[in-house]
């Protein structure tokens, strides 16, 4: 960080090289404008900045020291009885200071702690002994009905949806901050082919293509059935599609990138606000990504407006727009209608689920800027030192156990809800009954977004923005910085750009500002206009693509203004119903595509063997009259010379497999020693004759068929058995079960000690 005390010292001793580009002034229609942004203030008053990254160090310190005396401390503890991984210890955090759930702690909460400290410098693998990354892993709910993470080490998901959700979004930060970490290779795929499996059962689908409904207030997966009652919370289809598509990102997996697609096709396709909590933004994100990455249509101006603006979502929530008490608290997050009413982690997570977005959809540059600039401005009031004693209901702990303001007040109300003190630092525990104070630790566990993302400059009140920070699973990039000018006038900013030699890009105007700099130098930025800075090797090879600007076979730009006459088409999926089939009968095959122009499309079907009836979008595949795989390609013409191609394999066989209908057990839950009638149902298309092959790693079978006994082993715990039926062409299919627990298992863990923001239980 540059101290403002440096400045004079450094424009004199050192040469500064200031490129003046001109013409930018004409730029700005390139942006676009977010209306409720626009209301906000260019410099919010009185403006006073924090050092965010300082906080971010000073919470960590504080909450993680297992040795603090005083009242309420320590507010970490450490946990022996692990239920999902009892091989180590895990650790938990209270929700707030002066818990009255001692013992109970929130995904929400511990994995943000360690994500927020990490993005702000500090290795939580190996802190003052402990491996607190890898105690995060007892959130993942292992058990086959859940198998994801969920808001405490031992819950069922199904009652509120960002308590389902959000686990995930930030076990996904995790794993890319520390990979293959413990289970975490086996968590990552397997969150993404639950909530996939989820999307599905909502209605996703490729034959034919169809969009999900996710219009719900929350989804239960041990049943795949949806809460249809209550407030419902549209915006999950944002989170899900995060997940998703990182998903695909990470293991180049096309049924994950297909999921995104069906949950952001909901999402964009809303005309109502669907903002509830926090799930929207990390939708806007995905969405500008994927139109950048993949070429997809989506809404991102429709959806980011929605993130600010409150007419019509369900809780009145929104962006502040206002002066408190002689305070500006603009662009805080919350419910921002009649009630004032905003809370911190909502500003720490839209900001770190928003700013990414700008290197995809650079047009939003300067809103970002602007709304960033308010937002860390006003955060600090949520803090016991940045307003006088009156104004905030848990002064004394922070008096005296935090005086340097590192946990914050859950929220603020633009008036107290008695005395009508303007602002009032407060929060839901104190009269919810699940806390002293409301002292939130929850919310501040997210402050290390602030901490990993913003830095001051030379110029007081522009910021410094690390557009990278929370850009998770990218692709190859350069450093790249958001720049806001506040100021009715130019202005210059300094930077060192260390040692070796760049170039300077700007996204905003698609230009390069200086070439072959090193060390401090500067650069202009116009009156109220943003910069979106890459810094680049000097000399790179520049190629245009499809309006992407590389450099040196790295995307720098992806809307670099160079115009495209014609967009290709974009194959969606290519799915066959059934994959497999006997020799000589035939099978649908869907072709989803789209094209951005709108462009009429025309499809040529061709495979390896068998012929083809019909046309069009689908077709049916006659197979040839013998078994093997065989592929299936299907070509998309736009008419204006762009195709593209895509196939599908399909199985072509001359005997079914068995199939498993049932596997039973009687009694499903033994004593150590005790017996069960295990009965496996099963049949064949073919009419053969089945065989029955039983297995387990512990216990003893008796019998043969497809009931037999087993007897339980001496050792208590969960054991699985398997069936495997055979026809007499020996081709096996296997079923697993869980079906039998050999004495009692202990289970500890609770939900989350607090209620619902909206009032429900």
């Amino acid at each position: 960080m540059i101290l403002q005390d440096n400045y004079v010292t450094l424009t004199i001793c050192v040469f500064i090289v200031i490129f003046t580009f001109g013409g930018l002034e004409s730029l700005l229609g390139q942006q676009i404008t977010i209306p409720r942004i626009e209301l906000m203030p260019n410099i919010p008053a009185p403006f006073q900045m924090r050092n965010w990254r300082q906080v971010a160090a000073g919470y960590d310190s504080l909450i993680f020291d297992l040795n603090g005396t005083g009242q309420y401390l320590p507010l970490v503890w450490i946990n022996n009885s692990s239920v999902n991984y009892p091989d180590h210890n895990s650790f938990g955090v209270h929700t707030v200071v002066g818990t009255s759930f001692p013992n109970s702690a929130e995904a929400i909460n511990v994995l943000p702690a360690v994500i927020g400290a990490t993005l702000s410098g500090i290795n939580k693998s190996d802190q003052n002994g402990y491996n607190w990354v890898l105690m995060c892993e007892e959130f993942f709910n292992r058990r086959p009905e859940e198998n994801v993470y969920l808001n405490s080490p031992v819950s069922a998901s199904g009652s509120d949806w960002w308590y389902d959700t959000m686990p995930n979004v930030f076990f996904y930060q995790l794993y890319y901050l520390y990979p293959h970490t413990g289970d975490f290779d086996y968590q990552f795929t397997t969150v993404a082919d639950r909530w996939l499996e989820a999307v599905k059962k909502m209605g996703g689908s490729t034959t034919p293509w169809r969009k999900p409904q996710m219009n719900y207030r929350a989804w239960k997966l041990s049943s795949m059935s949806p809460l249809d009652s209550g407030v419902k919370q549209p915006e999950a289809a944002g989170a899900l599609a995060w997940i998703l598509y990182n998903a695909f990102v990470k293991t180049e997996n096309s049924k994950y990138r297909i999921g995104a697609e069906w949950a952001l096709e909901f999402l964009s396709g809303l005309n109502s606000n669907p903002a509830y909590e926090l799930q929207l933004p990390y939708g806007v994100y995905t969405a500008a990504r994927m139109n950048a990455e993949l070429g997809t249509n989506y809404d991102v101006e429709k959806m980011l407006n929605y993130c600010f603006e409150v007419s019509g979502n369900v809780r009145n929530w929104g962006a502040v727009l206002g002066n408190w008490g002689g305070y500006d608290c603009y662009g805080l997050l919350g419910e921002a209608g009649s009630s004032g009413y905003a809370f911190i982690m909502n500003g720490f997570q839209h900001v770190g689920a928003l700013l990414p977005m700008v290197r995809y959809e650079d047009r939003f540059a300067r809103a970002m800027g602007k709304w960033v600039l308010n937002i860390t401005n006003a955060s600090r009031l949520f803090y016991s030192g940045y307003l006088p004693a009156n104004n905030q209901d848990s002064e004394s702990w922070s008096f005296l156990y935090d005086p340097n303001s590192y946990i914050a007040h859950e929220a603020l109300r633009e008036h107290a809800q008695f005395s009508g003190i303007s602002p009032y630092a407060t929060g839901d525990a104190i009269n919810g009954g699940w806390g002293a104070t409301n002292l939130a630790l929850y919310s501040s566990s997210h402050v290390g977004i602030f901490g990993g993302i913003i830095d001051t400059t030379n110029v007081e009140k522009i910021l410094r923005l690390d557009v990278r920070k929370t850009d998770y699973f990218p692709d190859n990039s350069y450093p790249t910085y958001l720049y806001f000018n506040p100021f009715a006038e130019q202005k210059n900013v300094i930077i060192d750009v260390g040692a070796s030699v760049f170039d300077l890009y700007d996204g905003v105007s698609n230009q390069f500002l200086q070439s072959a700099v090193s060390g401090i130098t500067s650069f202009n930025i116009p009156a109220d206009q943003a910069v979106l800075l890459v810094v680049v090797p000097a000399g790179g090879t520049v190629v245009y693509n499809s309006g992407k600007m590389l450099v040196d076979d790295v995307i720098v730009d992806y809307s670099s203004g160079q115009p495209l006459q014609n967009y290709p088409p974009r194959i969606k999926s290519l799915t066959p119903i059934p994959a497999t089939i006997m020799k000589g009968n035939e099978v649908i095959i869907y072709c989803s595509a789209e094209d951005k122009d709108k462009d009429s499309l025309f499809f040529n079907w061709q495979a390896s063997a068998g012929s083809f009836s019909g046309g069009g979008a689908a077709v049916n595949w006659i197979a040839p009259d013998f078994a093997g795989t065989f592929f299936v390609f299907c070509s998309v013409d736009d008419g204006s010379g762009n195709q593209v191609s895509d196939s599908t394999a399909i199985t072509v066989i001359d005997n079914y497999n068995p199939q498993i209908n049932n596997l039973f057990s009687n009694p499903g839950q033994l004593e150590t020693g005790e017996t069960a009638n295990l009965n496996c149902q099963a049949d064949d298309l073919d009419g053969d004759s089945l065989t029955f092959l039983w297995q387990s790693d512990f216990g003893a079978f008796s019998g043969s068929g497809n009931t037999v006994t087993w007897t339980a082993p001496q050792n208590p715990g969960i054991l699985t058995v398997l069936a495997s039926p055979a026809d007499v062409p020996a081709r096996w299919c296997d079923a697993m079960e869980q079906v039998a627990s050999a004495g009692r298992t202990l289970v500890l863990g609770g939900d989350s000690p607090r209620p619902r923001r909206d009032g429900t239980l």
